[in-house]
Formats: C-alpha cells, structure tokens, sequence
C-alpha cells in the first residue's frame, strides 16, 4: 500500500474517522500530526461507538502502531481519561502500539484558562472556540516558552519552565480578566498525576516512521480539522491554531514529503460548520433541518450542533489546490435520500463577479452569493448498496457532476456510518 494522507476538504467533522479506520487495516502505521482534543473522530463497528479524540483512529485494529506526532497540542489529562475509557471498551493500549513524540507541545491548565477567559471577554466578537487551550499552547509554542512532552521526564525543568510561563499569564489573568492567579504548585499537581503513565509512551516518532519505512511497511497520516480550518489558508479569524493542509503532515510527523503518494481529501456530501465563521451554502429552511436532524449533526467532541448547507465547490477546488488531492472520498450520502432535489453550489458572486474559488480578502466568503445547479433527488434507502451500480440513478448522477466539478476522481462514497457501509471505486 501507499503512504497516505487522510485529510478533512471542508471545515471538519466530514466522517475522516470511519474513513481511516477502514483503510488502516492495510496500513502498518497511522500518524496523526496536528491539533489537539479540539477535534474528534466517532467511529462506529458493529453497532459499538468510539469517540477519539487524539489518539488515531487506527487504535481500533490491533497490532498497528499509533504515532501522536510532534505537530499536536497534547492535553496529558484528557489522553489518559481517552486511554483508559477505550480500554474499558476492550481495546489493547500499551506503549508498544501508542507512542507519543517527545517534541510534542503540552497544554497546560492555565492554557485553557486562558482560552476561556479569552473567549468570555470578547462577548459580541467570539471565534467560537473549543476552550481546550489549544490556541494559547500553540501560541506558547511559538514563543520558545512551551513545555513538551520531554520535560514531563524533568520535573525540575517543568517546574522552572511554569515559573516563566505564570510571570505573564497571572498578569493578565489578575487584571484584565479579573481571576485569582495560578500558583505553580496547582499547575504541577494536574500534570504531574499524568506523567508516570505518559512517559513510557515517549518516543522519537520520526525515527518511528522511518523505521517502518525501511521495513517496506506503509504508513498514514491522519488530519484532525478540516482545510478552511488551517491557520494560513482557512478562513481567517475563523480557523484552528494549526495548519490542518496537506503539507504538514511533513512538519507535523518529521519526516520528508517525498514518501506520500496517495492524498485523500473527505467531503460530506453537503457541508456543515461548528461555531463562528463566514458559510456561503447554509441553509435556514427545511431541507437545512432534514440534513441536521438525519445526519445528527452534532460535534464528537463539543456536542455543539452543526450548521448545514449545500456542497460549496469553491471551497472542495480550493482545497484539491491547496493540498494536491490525488481522490475524493464523500461521505454521508445516505443522508440526502429522501430530498425532493439536491443542490451544489458551483461558484460565487462576489462584488458583482464570477468566482471559482474563495475571495482572498478577510470574511470576504461573508459576502458571497452562492450560485447553485439543482440536481434530481432520490428517495431510495441507499444504506446497503456496496457498489455504485446500486446506487439510484440521481446519486449517481449526484456524485459524477462532484466529480465533474472538481476535475477529482471519488473513489470512496460513503453511506452509513458502519465500515461495511462504504462503495469502493
């Protein structure tokens, strides 16, 4: 098998877990690279659900080796709360198949104080954050102040580092947001609780990757958020804190671009969105509640409902051209069985022109008008069709003019949350 990129085309939540876990079988190593427990993977085989939130999704087949990679933000509490409920759900974890970068950036508990207290102060200008002290680690991180999961095994080291950290952050914590300062003591006690479990899991992950490499194993790499989500190219202010495109998956993981050959992109067969943050295609109406209430659209993680709409093709081409998307793979097509007509929107007004891709100018996709080519709807229940001759004729119709319109194969379709639910090309 080829090494891989598995990588979300929208704004996240597109179904990439079921996808990885399905193709991870075939593969000796699954890395994720960026993010943290902002972002979750539900998977569901035979009727049993696991919710991930950053260990990857290959977990799930036993005797593959799981790499958190330097690129993600690692909250110690919540990856052991993650650990020991996938264990009580019968999983195998041992440090021999979850290893965890030694370059991996902590987040810390004034982290997510910080998120929190951030995002109350801005009352009528939120970005709709997680508050998982995602963004503040990576902000420390960048800053060369940031404590990774190395110095877990150096607890004078950590507690110097903390020090440094509280000068700041009780600053602002005191006088602009009005809270008690955190004393590093408090700050220890949470993560030092976490630290015996964690640190056997300590690797070097490139060396890891590399070592399958040599051993003629194939390896995939697995991406948390979704392409409009990254922090250089998504839709600015309203990102993640990371780069969620294609080519971190390199920085993320340490290793070099040269190995990946294969480069998935995940769309739903509609669009949705959590949170703040310009969405051309949402719909107010009643087809918008049939796909929320069909799909539950809700966050794996957050619980936080989902904004629906249409397929918004300038974001799917944008994100084939930022990223070098080599197949489609879309996901919950099922649920727009049952639609009278089905919608995809083909491009955009924007200042009375025609655009093919996303405006480059801040909340620009704010003022967009979307422009739409009605398609035929079906009624049938797709949900057991396991190749694309039994779909009906208007979802094959659907998924040929995706294809049409973004000059990329679909090679995956999608069509119930199961593993066995899913038409390979």
């Amino acid at each position: 098998m080829p090494n891989m990129i598995v990588i979300g085309s929208q704004w996240g939540d597109e179904g990439k877990g079921k996808i990885v876990d399905m193709l991870s079988a075939d593969m000796d190593a699954i890395v994720r690279f960026h993010g943290g427990n902002n972002a979750g993977h539900t998977i569901i085989v035979d009727g049993k659900k696991y919710i991930m939130k950053l260990i990857p999704s290959g977990i799930l087949h036993p005797a593959k080796k799981c790499l958190i990679g330097n690129g993600v933000v690692l909250d110690p509490v919540v990856l052991l709360e993650e650990m020991n409920g996938l264990r009580q759900q019968g999983l195998t974890i041992t440090p021999e198949n979850l290893k965890i970068s030694a370059k991996a950036h902590v987040i810390m508990p004034y982290h997510k104080l910080m998120d929190q207290a951030r995002e109350d102060y801005k009352s009528d200008s939120k970005i709709g954050t997680t508050g998982r002290g995602i963004g503040p680690c990576y902000e420390d991180k960048v800053a060369r102040i940031g404590i990774r999961v190395c110095d877990l095994q150096d607890k004078a080291l950590m507690r110097k580092k903390i020090e440094i950290a509280l000068l700041e952050k009780n600053v602002l914590f005191t006088n602009l947001y009005k809270l008690p300062p955190l004393t590093v003591q408090q700050v220890l006690d949470e993560v030092e609780s976490t630290c015996d479990t964690l640190v056997p899991h300590t690797a070097d992950i490139s060396a890891e990757l590399m070592a399958v490499l040599k051993d003629g194993g194939s390896i995939m790499f697995e991406g948390a958020q979704g392409i409009h989500l990254d922090v250089d190219h998504g839709t600015y202010p309203f990102v993640t804190s990371s780069n969620s495109v294609t080519g971190n998956a390199a920085t993320g993981s340490g290793i070099g671009p040269n190995v990946f050959s294969r480069i998935i992109g995940i769309s739903k067969a509609y669009t949705t969105r959590v949170g703040s943050g310009p969405f051309p295609t949402e719909l107010f109406d009643r087809d918008g509640e049939f796909i929320q209430e069909k799909g539950m659209e809700f966050g794996a993680v957050t619980g936080r409902k989902r904004r629906c709409g249409w397929l918004d093709m300038p974001v799917l081409r944008e994100s084939i051209r930022l990223c070098g998307l080599t197949e489609l793979a879309i996901t919950k097509l099922d649920v727009l069985s049952g639609l009278d007509t089905v919608s995809i929107c083909t491009g955009y007004l924007f200042n009375g022109k025609a655009k093919q891709h996303p405006p480059q100018r801040e909340n620009a996709l704010a003022h967009v008008t979307p422009q739409y080519e009605i398609l035929p709807g079906w009624k049938e229940d797709i949900t057991a069709a396991r190749n694309f001759d039994e779909l009906p004729q208007p979802a094959q119709s659907y998924i040929r003019r995706i294809e049409q319109l973004s000059n990329t194969r679909v090679g995956i379709i999608s069509v119930g949350p199961e593993r066995e639910q899913t038409i390979l090309r």
